[in-house]
């Protein structure tokens, strides 16, 4: 019987800008969605409202920006508090995950795009690159602790 597929949202938390992802389990891969407008690390949650109405996502997943050391840092509180304000307001599961590293991982994947004729990647480019980053991340992380001895 095959697995269902799990939705998710995965979010690349910034103080003006959020990348917002979408993918599912089955492949463990996610899609940019869209840049969230940021007031301050608050986003205008009729947009958030209307995201999670069109995905219907069973998990979301914010990405947790450490220091490389492993240390927080005041940006690491304020995406733990937009974390619990999206558990507090949705009926699905917040995961969260280390992301050090996902928006240069996300900086080298569009350099492959750009060497493959694309003209410019923006900004608002590496945020939502970078939610699709923390959201596989995430999905393989789930793979491995269900599935302890799969390499």
């Amino acid at each position: 019987m095959p697995e269902t597929a799990l939705r998710a949202l995965g979010f690349d938390f910034g103080l003006r800008r959020t990348g917002v992802a979408a993918g599912q389990s089955l492949t463990e891969s996610a899609a940019p969605v869209m840049l969230l407008e940021m007031a301050d690390g608050r986003p205008d949650w009729t947009v958030v409202d209307n995201l999670i109405k069109e995905w219907a996502p069973h998990r979301l997943v914010v990405g947790l920006p450490y220091t490389m050391d492993g240390s927080e840092q005041d940006i690491t509180r304020r995406a733990r508090a937009f974390a619990a304000e999206l558990e507090r307001r949705y009926p699905c599961p917040v995961a969260m995950i280390d992301e050090r590293m996902s928006s240069k991982e996300a900086e080298a994947r569009l350099r492959e795009l750009r060497q493959q004729g694309r003209k410019r990647v923006r900004r608002e480019d590496i945020d939502c690159a970078a939610a699709c980053v923390i959201l596989e991340s995430w999905f393989h992380s789930q793979h491995q602790t269900s599935h302890p001895h799969s390499a």
